[in-house]
């Protein structure tokens, strides 16, 4: 399907999938920003909801289609929003992410290489640290190299083939990065430099270090093809809090020593 907005210039319709648990205020300013964004009136928005289905409610005001799947985690979430959508083109946002205000017109000129299958943007943490500065920079090297892309970057991809793939895997931890390797081999993806930013409020939370070592140290699994999973509550923390939230005192069985 295509839209035509206003100045003439074609667009393929993008259906934007946030998925959010316990995390209106966060969710609040995302629809702001993407209220503000040039070709707002030709996307459409879903918001997979787990938690506080009002509070959900109340931040959208009437701005998306809000549902509540029954699941809790991203996957679950996001692979219902994407069930529901009519665009060609899936654009996962996380709730505390702001896209750049011509994200549109970036991912329209991304796609227009019939060869690009998905992409993502450059990531950048919104709040302004030292520590945060030097997690971003070595982020930014490992993804460039890799191609890897984390949901925290806004992963843009063509409906057809996110359906052809079957959606993000059912896992509690690292489908972002496995459907991202999964699109490297259907084919190109692309990289926009304009950053997208997102929260570090995680990082901050649980200690910039120890969370950027916790990363380290699933990936070292996810590389050995041994089990990430065991430490997806750790990870995700209490299901009653927003996502980020500081480690409780005393880490669930599974957690780094």
């Amino acid at each position: 399907m295509s839209l035509r907005p206003p100045g003439g210039e074609t667009r393929s319709r993008v259906s934007v999938i946030i998925p959010a648990r316990n995390d209106a205020a966060a969710l609040a300013r995302t629809l702001d920003r993407l209220d503000a964004m040039a070709g707002r009136e030709a996307i459409e928005v879903i918001v997979a909801a787990a938690g506080p289905l009002e509070e959900t409610r109340r931040a959208v005001a009437g701005r998306a289609l809000v549902i509540a799947p029954g699941g809790s985690t991203r996957a679950a979430l996001m692979n219902a929003g994407a069930a529901l959508v009519r665009g060609d083109v899936l654009w996962f946002l996380h709730a505390d992410s702001q896209p750049p205000p011509e994200a549109l017109a970036l991912i329209d000129r991304a796609l227009a290489d019939e060869r690009v299958v998905s992409g993502a943007f450059a990531h950048r943490f919104a709040e302004r640290a030292w520590s945060l500065a030097a997690v971003n920079a070595i982020n930014r090297i490992r993804y460039r190299l890799t191609r890897n892309y984390y949901g925290d970057q806004g992963i843009f991809v063509r409906a057809a083939i996110f359906r052809e793939l079957g959606g993000y895997r059912d896992l509690a931890l690292m489908e972002d990065l496995i459907l991202s390797q999964q699109l490297k081999r259907r084919g190109r993806t692309a990289l926009i430099a304009r950053p997208l930013h997102t929260s570090g409020r995680r990082f901050l939370a649980r200690g910039p270090w120890r969370t950027f070592a916790f990363i380290v140290w699933l990936l070292f699994l996810h590389t050995l093809g041994l089990d990430t999973q065991r430490y997806a509550a750790r990870w995700r923390g209490p299901a009653d809090r927003p996502p980020g939230s500081p480690w409780p005192s005393s880490a669930p069985r599974g957690s780094l020593p």
